[in-house]
């Protein structure tokens, strides 16, 4: 089993993140023969064929070897989409005299909480693109399989 990534800082949300995408007890199932597809990369059109597939019938192998979500979960879209809204907010509240409006302290902006935010709403989302979810709810009746970390033993 590899160790899990190493996310700064190790706050609750972020720990709720891991738990979701790269679950510490996580154990990889065993390969069950043939499959109809094997995905990989669980970013998020990894993520959504395997959940297509899997929804019509197919058996489905999904493997990751780092956290379920890929870029747009874990790095990209969701993270700066967060910090991009506070931004915006930001700026709302500094340009506000030019619409009329008088606000009695002006907008400082804690990054702080702004990065707590963000790895909050990530860590929401992951619930979406856990591993649990796309085993059991989007695998039901055994037709998809999670396989991270390590991916798929070789078998002779």
């Amino acid at each position: 089993m590899h160790p899990p990534p190493e996310l700064e800082p190790r706050d609750e949300h972020n720990e709720h993140l891991l738990a979701n995408v790269h679950p510490r007890d996580w154990r990889n199932p065993a390969p069950a023969g043939r499959y109809n597809l094997v995905v990989i990369g669980a970013g998020t059109a990894g993520l959504i064929t395997a959940a297509v597939a899997s929804g019509l019938g197919a058996k489905v192998a999904l493997v990751e070897r780092a956290l379920l979500g890929g870029d747009c979960l874990n790095a990209g879209c969701v993270p700066s989409k967060a910090v991009i809204r506070s931004a915006r907010r930001a700026h709302e509240a500094r340009a506000a005299a030019e619409i009329g409006l008088r606000l009695d302290a002006a907008a400082d902006v804690d990054f702080a909480a702004v990065m707590r935010r963000m790895r909050q709403i990530r860590a929401r989302i992951s619930e979406d693109d856990s591993a649990r979810r796309y085993q059991t709810e989007l695998g039901a009746g055994g037709t998809a399989t999670v396989l991270s970390r390590e991916g798929p033993q070789a078998r002779s």
